[in-house]
Order: C-alpha cells, then sequence, then structure tokens
C-alpha cells in the first residue's frame, strides 16, 4: 500500500517536466517560424507546389527556346543565308565580328587543336609586321571551345561549320533569357513575373541585345552567363533558402562567374559592380555578411583562375575588382567584434567604410606600380576627353567620342522604352524598393531589430536583401548607362526583370497600401489583375515578331563580294593590304590575306596604325602616305569611296573631319591656329592619275565602292 501511494507524486514530477520543455519548445517555434508538421501537409498541397514549379520551369525553357528560334528565323530572312555561297554569308560578319569568325575558322583548318591554339597564340599571319597572341588579346576562348566542340562532336558531317558557329551563340541568348525569366520568378514568387520579363525582353530587343546587328561579339557570349550568375546570387541571397538549394546556387554561381570572366575581357568591371552592390549591402546589414563574403571567396578564385589560364593577364592583377575585395578581406581581418545595434558598432561601420574605400584604392595603385600592364590607357583618356576634364585632337578620341554607343543616350531611347510600358513600371517599382529600402535602414540606425521571417502582411519589401541587391545594383549599372548609351545592353535586360518583378509581385502591393493606408483592394488581387497584362502583352508582341519575319529583307553587297574575289584571283599569297579596319577585317576573314591593321580597340599600337592608315583621307601629300604604308610593308591600298565622300549627320564627326583637325587642317576650337595644306584630299587626288601620285601608286582594280592601287616598289618620276 505504502509503494501504491508513493506512485502519484513520482508519476506527477515526470509530468511536469515533459510539460515545461513542451511550453519551451512551443515557445521557439512560436519566435521562429510556423513550420507545417509533413503528415500533415495535404497531398493536394504538395501537387499543387509540384505543378506551380514544374509550370513555371517548362514555361522558361519554353520562352528560352522560342527566343533562339526566332533570332535562327529573322537571320535567315534578313541575310537569306542558305541561300548564299560562303563568300556571301561571311560579308555578312562585319567588322570586329569578321576577325573573331576569321580565327574560328583557323581553328577547324588547323591539323590538331594544340596545333592550332600554338598558331593563334603566336600570331604572325595577320598583322604585318606583328605577332600577337590573338587568344589573350582578343578573348577568343569561344572560338577555341566552339571549333573543339565543332570537331568532338562529328558535327562537320552533319552542320556547316558557320551555322554550328552562330547556333551556339543564339542558344546562349536563349539562355540569357531563360535566366532573366528565373530570376524574376525567384523575386516575386510567381512564374508570370517571368513570361512579362521575356516579353518586354522582346518588345525592347533594339535596347537590350546587338544580336541581330553583330553575333560574334564577346557581349552576346559572356552575358549569358553573367545573367545565370545574377539569378543563381539572387537564389543565394534569399534568407528562407535551404541548404541543398543554397550549395546549388553557390556552384551555379562559381561556375557562372568564372566562365563570365573568361568570355569577355572587361567582364571584371562588370563583376566590380556587383561586389560593390554586396559591399553596400553588407554594410546596410540586411543580410549576413558571411554569405556575401562567401561571394567575395568566389571572385578571388575567379581571379587567380583567369590570371593563369589567359597567359598570365595582368590587366586581372590591376582590376579594381582585385583591389576591392582585397580590402574587403583586410578590413574583416580587422574588424572588431561589438555588440550589433550599439553607437559603437555604427562608429564601426563609418570606420569599415572609409578604410575599405582607402584600401582599395591604395591597394590598386600599388599594384599598378609594381605590375608592368598597358591595360585600357587610351580608356582613361577616353573618360576625361568625355567628362571635360581633358581637351584634344587626337583622331582616336574624338573618333571614340563620336561613336552613337559612347554618347550620352537620345531622347528616342527613353521614346522606345516610355511607349512599351517598361521605363513607367520600372521607377514605379524602383521608387517603392528604395524608398523601402530606406526606411529599412533608418530602423536599423534607430536600433531596431529586423524581423527573422516577413510575411506579405507586414509590407516591408525591403528587408529582403535580394531586392536590396538589385536596387543598389540598377541603380549602378543606369547611372553608367546615362553618361554611355552603349551599356544600356547591360541595364535593360535588368530593367526588364525588375519592372516585371514589381508588376506580379504581391509584397510590393501590400508595401505601397500599407504607405498610403489603403485597404480596399487586397494586394494579391491587384497582382492577379497586373499579372495579367502578361497574356495581353504577348498577345501585342506576336503579330509584330510574325510581320517581322514575313517582311522580305536583303543583305546586297556586290561590289564587296567582287572585291573579295578579285583579291582571291590576282593578289599574291604574300601580299599585305591597307585600308580602313572595317575592311581590313572583312579581307581577313574572306580571303585570309595579311592586313595593316584590325578594328581592334584595346591595343595602342594597332590604335596608332588605325590612325596611321586613315591618313589617306587626310590632306596629305602623296609622298607622305607612301612612307607611312611602306613602313608596315603595305603592297596595296584600298580607297572606300563611301569614306572619302562621307556625308555624315554630324559635322565634324566625318573621318576626313577629324583628320584635318589633328592634322590642323580645321579649326577645332576658337585660338587654334589653322594651317591651310598646299595638297588635296589623297583619296581624290589618287584617283586622277597624275603625277606625282602615279609614281608612288598604280590603280589595278575599282568598282563603284572600292578603289584598289598597288604601291610602288620602284618609283619613278614623270612629269
Amino acid at each position: 500500500e505504502l509503494e501504491e501511494e508513493d506512485r502519484p507524486p513520482v508519476e506527477l514530477r515526470q509530468r511536469k517536466k515533459p510539460k515545461s520543455s513542451e511550453n519551451k519548445d512551443s515557445a521557439k517555434e512560436e519566435k521562429i517560424s510556423d513550420i507545417p508538421i509533413p503528415e500533415r501537409t495535404p497531398k493536394h498541397v504538395l501537387f499543387q507546389r509540384f505543378a506551380k514549379i514544374f509550370i513555371g520551369c517548362l514555361a522558361a525553357v519554353t520562352s528560352g527556346m522560342m527566343y533562339a528560334l526566332y533570332l535562327s528565323a529573322y537571320h535567315e530572312r534578313k541575310f537569306w543565308f542558305s541561300n548564299r555561297q560562303e563568300l556571301e554569308r561571311e560579308i555578312t560578319f562585319q567588322g570586329d565580328s569578321a576577325i573573331y569568325y576569321s580565327y574560328y575558322k583557323d581553328m577547324l583548318k588547323a591539323p590538331s587543336f594544340e596545333r592550332g591554339v600554338y598558331e593563334l597564340t603566336h600570331n604572325n599571319k595577320t598583322v604585318s609586321l606583328k605577332t600577337i597572341n590573338a587568344v589573350q588579346q582578343m578573348s577568343l576562348y569561344p572560338e577555341l571551345i566552339a571549333s573543339i566542340l565543332y570537331q568532338a562532336t562529328g558535327s562537320n558531317e552533319i552542320i556547316e561549320p558557320v551555322y554550328f558557329y552562330i547556333g551556339i551563340v543564339f542558344g546562349l541568348q536563349g539562355i540569357y533569357v531563360t535566366a532573366l525569366f528565373v530570376t524574376s520568378w525567384l523575386m516575386s514568387g510567381t512564374w508570370l513575373a517571368g513570361m512579362l520579363t521575356v516579353a518586354w525582353f522582346i518588345i525592347n530587343r533594339v535596347d537590350t541585345t546587338r544580336i541581330e546587328y553583330s553575333i560574334p561579339l564577346r557581349e552576346n557570349w559572356a552575358l549569358p552567363y553573367f545573367a545565370c550568375q545574377i539569378a543563381a546570387l539572387t537564389g543565394y541571397l534569399k534568407s528562407n533558402l535551404n541548404t541543398y538549394g543554397e550549395r546549388f546556387c553557390y556552384l551555379l554561381m562559381s561556375a557562372s562567374t568564372y566562365t563570365f570572366m573568361m568570355m569577355w575581357e572587361y567582364s571584371h568591371y562588370l563583376l566590380f559592380l556587383q561586389a560593390i552592390s554586396l559591399f553596400l549591402l553588407d554594410i546596410f546589414s540586411v543580410e549576413q555578411s558571411d554569405k556575401v563574403y562567401e561571394v567575395y571567396k568566389i571572385y578571388i578564385f575567379s581571379l587567380f583562375l583567369g590570371y593563369l589560364l589567359q597567359f598570365e593577364n595582368p590587366a586581372l592583377l590591376v582590376s579594381p575588382l582585385l583591389s576591392l575585395v582585397a580590402a574587403l578581406m583586410l578590413a574583416k581581418c580587422l574588424q572588431l567584434n561589438v555588440k550589433k545595434g550599439s553607437f559603437v558598432a555604427k562608429i564601426i561601420k563609418v570606420i569599415n567604410f572609409y578604410l575599405v574605400c582607402t584600401l582599395t584604392i591604395t591597394l590598386n595603385i600599388i599594384m599598378k606600380m609594381f605590375v608592368p600592364h598597358k591595360e585600357n590607357g587610351h580608356m582613361l583618356k577616353f573618360l576625361e576627353v568625355k567628362f571635360g576634364l581633358n581637351m584634344t585632337k587626337n583622331f582616336t578620341m574624338n573618333w571614340l567620342l563620336c561613336q552613337e554607343s559612347l554618347q550620352a543616350p537620345s531622347q528616342d531611347f527613353f521614346l522606345r522604352l516610355t511607349q512599351s510600358s517598361l521605363l513607367p513600371f520600372y521607377i514605379l517599382v524602383l521608387i517603392i524598393c528604395f524608398l523601402s529600402m530606406l526606411q529599412v535602414i533608418f530602423r536599423r540606425i534607430n536600433g531596431k531589430s529586423l524581423k527573422e521571417t516577413v510575411t506579405l502582411e507586414d509590407g516591408l519589401i525591403g528587408e529582403r536583401p535580394e531586392i536590396i541587391y538589385h536596387v543598389i545594383h540598377t541603380i549602378l549599372l543606369g547611372s553608367l548607362a546615362m553618361v554611355i548609351e552603349g551599356l544600356k545592353y547591360i541595364w535593360i535586360p535588368y530593367v526588364c526583370m525588375l519592372a516585371a518583378f514589381g508588376v506580379c509581385s504581391p509584397e510590393l502591393w501590400m508595401t505601397l497600401f500599407k504607405w498610403l493606408r489603403l485597404r480596399t483592394v487586397h494586394p494579391i488581387l491587384l497582382a492577379l489583375i497586373l499579372s495579367m497584362a502578361v497574356p495581353t502583352i504577348i498577345g501585342l508582341i506576336f503579330p509584330r515578331l510574325m510581320t517581322e519575319l514575313m517582311e522580305l529583307q536583303e543583305f546586297y553587297d556586290p561590289d564587296t563580294v567582287e572585291l573579295m574575289t578579285w583579291i582571291k584571283r590576282q593578289a599574291p599569297v604574300a601580299a599585305v593590304f591597307a585600308g580602313s579596319p572595317q575592311l581590313m577585317g572583312v579581307i581577313k576573314l574572306c580571303t585570309g590575306w595579311m592586313v595593316t591593321s584590325l578594328p581592334l580597340y584595346n591595343d595602342d599600337d594597332l590604335l596608332k596604325r588605325n590612325e596611321n592608315i586613315y591618313q589617306i583621307y587626310s590632306k596629305r601629300s602623296a609622298e607622305d602616305i607612301y612612307k607611312i604604308l611602306t613602313s608596315y610593308k603595305a603592297n596595296y591600298l584600298i580607297v572606300e569611296d563611301a569614306i572619302c565622300n562621307e556625308v555624315g549627320p554630324m559635322r565634324g564627326c566625318r573621318v576626313k573631319d577629324l583628320l584635318d583637325i589633328a592634322n590642323g587642317h580645321m579649326v577645332c576650337e576658337e585660338g587654334d591656329k589653322l594651317t591651310y595644306s598646299k595638297y588635296g584630299r589623297f583619296c581624290h587626288e589618287v584617283k586622277i592619275n597624275y603625277s606625282p601620285y602615279v609614281n608612288y601608286f598604280t590603280r589595278v582594280y575599282w568598282n563603284r565602292s572600292y578603289f584598289v592601287y598597288k604601291i610602288n616598289t620602284v618609283i619613278s618620276f614623270q612629269s
């Protein structure tokens, strides 16, 4: 009996312990989040989630494939590619695009891949009196990859090399669109945002891509990988990402970052802007620093590996990206552990910001002092002239300033974006996200802690780190695009993505409604209504695309075809041709003959060559031109009537005007001395066939557009 009486108190003590632990566990669960018990999750909810993901992935892949097929069909209708001979197809590659494709052809002709790479890295058959490492100087890794894929897959028995080459580029553009689709989907939570992104991208493709005008451009190979990197970074920064998803995003981000850096010589500048965005994100304390510093490690790894595989490219060592990341790592080592939110912590944040900026500049200066480099010195000179910090009569600098892609955006640019409704929605979304971000920052400054999970009813879209990153990044890219219009091809695709995310995001509209204190219309309902713009815009876009595909276009350039045919039949194999850089690129591709210059603007020697060869359109004597051409061992000179008789829309930006300014034959600024030349314009005078021009040059071929002169080796002066 005593034993039976003693049992209840023991049982009561045992019950009290689990009861108190249950209360603690339930309190913790309420604090963290409402985690649903797997057994209680209805099967139809799981099916809905799976169906949503499946349909979204299917829509993303379909959008990319349809865009790639559209580009292929448009290219065929524009050039009638399948009905042309090889020479006529190659002429469609203009300027620097011709150079890139010519090296792809050279790789296919090489007896082995190793021999082909060696000939490109020790190339002395392109530019006279110059041996270049074409792989490093022109970033020919896309051509190397395309050539080895073409031969390794046995495609030479199925498809012609040119179709394989452009097919890869069009496929990458499909991946580009798919990556933008996924990024917008990750940010908004609905794949309808991805559909709207693709629709806006295609409608505004005049400002989103240059693929229709120049296929082999480095940016067309590189930007799809940058889009994949941004999609992976967006997922990586999300707060509610599980471990497996985080690892996948990290691996994808690592691979795409390195590939992007290998494909384009200017990639590290874009990554530098991205690193600044992440640095500001870390300063604002809207995301754990650990994730941001993991991204910095990816940058360092990519720079190190890129430096080794790009023949110890010094440009990567003096890159501002490396200086910034190194400064951030050093600043982190010096950072003190202080309680977050305290006054001391805020002061340390300010000191840390100043320290990083100072260290970045100092490290970059030190690297440039000890690392021999010639990287983009002309770019700094161009920026000085662009922003009015310096004045110059230099032909190359003024020629670059006259290029439309390097000028400020025109009114037509903003008008096109407004007519497509992209710009108004983008500005609205950007303002809401930016103000919400400021709201979160001020809360942090005042010592208010952020919520671990943000619900829809909170109306604080500015607490999401991936949103803040995109806001900062798009502001940086947009600021640069307002100065140099050519950067719009990097900025506008992300404008499409950000605007589509905002339109289809209930959280964004809840943020706005909470500010306006509106409760009559539910934000989810409004987002669904606005999302109906997707089928509406797609309904408007398809008739326009079909009309473009049905339009009969034809690329017809018989004069250039005749010129290339004459060179291949009549010119000696060892001949060296001189002329405008754009034409020299086509000659190198179509004939394989050696040239004196190339349409490349990242090498000081080539820039100087271009300026000297362009003197054939200036007011210089026959003897001066002869000395210039023979100094480069040129045998033939090609004068283009389009340049000689150019009637440009902007006086002062024609080639002959720029040459006259550089040579002092035209007044550029008040106070400049005007030097009158006693010689006529060479390109006009040489056509008349009188002494002394006939003594130096003998005309051997001409048509409506081109005049070819043989440069005499033995000069006979006749009256």
